[in-house]
Formats: structure tokens, sequence, C-alpha cells
């Protein structure tokens, strides 16, 4: 699948799917469950959130 692909597949413009893949942009809980749905996996399978640090 290319990105103008996913992107026209979840509503957005390709320059948006690249800058979530280079880590510039963090899309919206809707737009990350569009993500998912697309490839057919949970949320957790396509983003992931680094753990905090102990205080």
């Amino acid at each position: 699948m290319t990105q103008a692909d996913l992107a026209r597949r979840i509503g957005v413009t390709r320059q948006t799917v690249i800058a979530i893949e280079q880590g510039r942009y963090s899309p919206s809980l809707e737009m990350a469950f569009r993500i998912a749905r697309v490839f057919g996996v949970g949320l957790d399978d396509v983003f992931q959130y680094p753990a905090e640090e102990p205080s």
C-alpha cells in the first residue's frame, strides 16, 4: 500500500501520512483507529506511546 493509498482511505493528505511516519505529527485518536482498521490490527499494533520515566 502506498502512502497515497493510505491517505485516501483514512481521509487525509499524503503529507499527513508522511509526517506521522516521521514522528513529526501525532494523529488524533479517531485517525489512529482509522489507520489500525485499514490494516486490520489493534491500535497498539500500529502506535506505541513511550513509557513514562519514574519520578
